[in-house]
């Protein structure tokens, strides 16, 4: 009986941490008012806020893994692995001037760090990997300036409301690469579909609370996301 009631509280908490407030939990599980129109957008909007960090977070553990288990990087684009960084930099630089908690944008860190990873794996396969090192040592050295109060905040500015543009050039160049050579190589699946999920989620949450759509989806579009 502990046990059970254990497990009771701690699925409530759960609940009611991750995914609706107490309101709505008393009108599904005691009211069984499973319509409730206002409670089923917060619960979708919550759900699709978790897909958005599991896209931005662990999308690119399976990439990185496949490079390593195959010692092979064929098929990854240099420069569409390049874009993403910079959408994702501006991203943080832009969170970072407005002084925003790092609550709200601390998954991006996490991401451009896996990100960086596959960019020196990348040339490292290629036989190149003082290339990929001298890379990585340059674009440390441009996210230190942009985001120091060197940089002017209307840089900031642009470059986070070009995140959409460089994503797209992204892609594209990353399906004009898998048209070229008639195959994905070592492009993982699992990476395309969870960015893909992530990418959904932001779209819903973003035309559930902003208006200006293109401004706060940040680069994900989930078409052009499916399209490598």
């Amino acid at each position: 009986g502990a046990l059970i009631s254990v497990a009771v509280k701690t699925s409530l908490e759960f609940l009611l941490t991750f995914f609706m407030p107490e309101r709505c939990y008393d009108q599904f599980f005691l009211y069984f008012n499973f319509m409730h129109v206002p409670c089923l957008k917060i619960v979708l909007s919550k759900t699709m806020g978790i897909l958005i960090l599991v896209g931005i977070v662990i999308a690119p553990l399976p990439q990185i893994w496949k490079v390593l288990w195959s010692g092979s990087s064929n098929g990854l684009c240099m420069a569409s692995i390049f874009l993403e960084m910079l959408a994702i930099s501006t991203h943080a630089a832009f969170c970072c001037a407005q002084k925003f908690p790092i609550g709200a944008w601390g998954e991006c860190l996490f991401a451009l760090i896996q990100i960086a990873v596959l960019a020196l794996l990348v040339p490292h396969y290629q036989g190149k990997t003082i290339k990929g090192v001298s890379f990585l040592a340059l674009y440390c050295g441009f996210m230190f300036l942009l985001a120091s109060p060197l940089t002017p905040v209307s840089v900031v500015w642009t470059l986070h409301e070009w995140n959409v543009l460089l994503v797209i050039a992204g892609r594209f160049f990353q399906a004009r690469s898998n048209f070229r050579w008639g195959h994905t190589g070592q492009l993982s699946a699992l990476s395309v579909f969870l960015v893909f999920l992530g990418s959904l989620g932001r779209i819903f949450s973003s035309l559930q609370v902003h208006t200006r759509l293109l401004l706060y989806l940040n680069g994900d579009i989930p078409v052009i996301n499916t399209v490598t």
